[in-house]
């Protein structure tokens, strides 16, 4: 059974306009046909006026800005769409890649079955920054910098380069093992091997935007648990 969420141990910071959580993976922001637990309705237990800022995929973990008034959310909302706040993403993804401040800019077109493409044509325009934090045996750690806020940005642009984020299975993304690296692997008999982290790799390492008093606020989200294991792994046998 599936630990009980409590919102108040997600709280990383808050003032009495604004939440910023730390979101745990598996869990949506906005309310999920599949499941009737979610960030948004968990925020309204704590707060009522809560309304989320922005919205991170079921499966990314980290940094995400919960209002709680309608005034702080019209800021906030505004804020996002002038492109006034910075948001940093990590992501390991698959193989060996040195980004040195690469500036991806290409268009981004949505599909019906719920996933995007690289469209020059029809996409809406879409640009990441990528910087190489630290290169593994087979696998990077990756800093990625969203200018616009389009859907899967982060994970197209990687995909494009040929560094599909690891576990991402929608844009070629492959899970990791354990005995893909590790010399004399055993695994108990009859037991499967479970991947090193059962979700794409993606985290929301941070965010900052302006507060109602002007004033500038970062916060940083520290790695869930499966992302510290994945990383401490991967360098221990990098």
């Amino acid at each position: 059974m599936a630990k009980k969420i409590v919102f108040k141990d997600l709280i990383l910071w808050e003032d009495n306009d604004y939440i910023v959580i730390n979101k745990p993976p598996f869990i949506s922001t906005l309310s999920d046909r599949n499941d009737h637990v979610n960030i948004l309705s968990l925020a309204k237990g704590y707060h009522e006026d809560a309304q989320v800022g922005h919205r991170l995929d079921k499966e990314t973990s980290g940094a995400l800005a919960i209002a709680k008034n309608p005034e702080a959310y019209r800021e906030l909302s505004m804020q996002f769409e002038n492109r006034k706040v910075e948001k940093l993403y990590h992501a390991v993804s698959d193989g060996i890649h040195d980004f040195s401040d690469l500036l991806i800019d290409l268009p981004i077109q949505k599909l019906s079955n719920g996933t995007v493409r690289i469209d020059k044509r029809g996409g809406k325009e879409a640009q990441t920054h990528f910087q190489t934090l630290q290169a593994f045996r087979s696998h990077t750690l990756i800093a990625c910098k969203p200018v616009t806020g389009r859907m899967h940005q982060i994970r197209i642009h990687l995909a494009n380069q040929g560094a599909p984020i690891a576990g991402d299975n929608y844009y070629g993304g492959e899970l990791i093992y354990l005995s893909q690296f590790k010399k004399h692997f055993n695994l108990k008999k009859e037991s499967e091997e479970q991947p090193l982290i059962k979700r794409l790799a993606l985290h929301a390492r941070s965010l900052e935007f302006t507060l109602m008093n002007g004033d500038r606020k970062s916060i940083e989200a520290p790695y869930p648990k499966d992302y510290q294991v994945l990383l401490k792994q991967l360098d221990k046998y990098a």
